[in-house]
């Protein structure tokens, strides 16, 4: 193993600066798109989950697997819409208008 190795990178420790986050909850990094393992206070540190595939809420549009999909923040949920939307990962599955939540790969197409 090379000598300046961390870790794998599938968690990162992120501090919560404007609100409580719940666990479950989809928070933005920067340009990368995390799942809060844990209930991180207010000011507080915690666990992020930034690789895997996490079932989030969408918008009514019909979304196919492999698209890129963003996150709303206005709205907070997935969406196929770019603008003031941040880029979060590709859809795992495919979601029709009527479903209420989708399967989305973090982070694959940054």
């Amino acid at each position: 193993m090379s000598t300046n190795f961390i870790e794998k990178g599938e968690v990162l420790n992120y501090t919560a600066t404007t609100k409580d986050i719940a666990s479950g909850d989809l928070v933005i990094i920067g340009s990368i798109a995390g799942v809060a393992k844990t209930d991180i206070a207010n000011g507080s540190m915690g666990a992020v989950h930034i690789t895997g595939i996490y079932s989030l809420a969408k918008a009514v549009d019909t979304i196919t697997q492999g698209t890129k999909v963003y996150w709303s923040s206005v709205n907070c949920n997935v969406t196929t819409s770019k603008a003031d939307n941040a880029l979060i990962g590709v859809a795992a599955n495919n979601a029709t208008s009527g479903d209420g939540f989708i399967h989305v790969l973090l982070n694959v197409c940054l």
